[in-house]
């Protein structure tokens, strides 16, 4: 079975082949990578029409190359995603979708345990991207009892950016431990690597190639 990823950040692409071939082996993955898609969004302060349109173009060639399904791993374009599958027929997922639904679930859960509102920080590096998470977290509560909160990691992008890793992963780390959430996004991929041990923690990429792989049991 073909399936098709679009990615904005290179080193995203080998984690979520790596990823999806340790849940069927069977894939065959085509990969498109354009950074210049978060680049845009970024300066843009979120998803342009023209970003929107290029996100579309994407999806449909990957149809055209044979995809039955694309997945696609940057949450800043989430719902450039969702209108291109709109448009297009294609079924797309958000690598997230499955991550803001179990939040809710896990959020939930808490509050009702201890009697109270259950809570949810979403943290993100990045302004365009924190956005898109807590609407797509806000869509999943339907009546669920749960807050939502935002917050923004200041210079963990810039350190990132530097190519200085440890850093952007103890600032994020930092700010997980100053929240007293019940559960935490973290709402990139690229913070995955810095959720450490706190079972409160939440991350897109496992998440999201677990529930992209079980969808495909319904593609013919």
């Amino acid at each position: 079975m073909r399936v098709g990823l679009l990615h904005t950040v290179p080193a995203l692409a080998p984690l979520f082949h790596d990823l999806l071939r340790a849940r069927r082996g069977d894939l065959d993955i085509v990969h498109v990578v354009d950074p210049a898609l978060l680049a845009d969004t970024i300066a843009a302060g979120g998803v342009t029409d023209e970003v929107a349109a290029r996100v579309r173009g994407h999806v449909e060639s990957l149809a055209r190359a044979g995809a039955s399904k694309v997945l696609v791993t940057c949450s800043s374009i989430g719902e450039a995603a969702e209108r291109a599958s709109a448009d297009t027929g294609v079924s797309v997922v958000r690598v997230d979708a499955a991550m803001a639904g179990t939040a809710v679930d896990r959020a939930s859960s808490a509050g009702a345990e201890t009697g109270r509102v259950g809570t949810i920080a979403v943290l993100a590096t990045l302004e365009a991207t924190l956005g898109p998470t807590v609407r797509l977290v806000e869509r999943a509560l339907t009546s669920a009892d749960v807050r939502v909160t935002a917050t923004l990691v200041p210079q963990a992008a810039e350190a990132r950016a530097d190519g200085d890793g440890a850093t952007h992963d103890r600032l994020i780390a930092a700010a997980v431990g100053a929240t007293d959430a019940d559960v935490v996004v973290l709402a990139q991929a690229s913070m995955a690597a810095a959720a450490g041990g706190d079972t409160r923690v939440l991350t897109s990429p496992e998440s999201g190639a677990t529930a992209f792989v079980d969808e495909l049991g319904a593609v013919v």
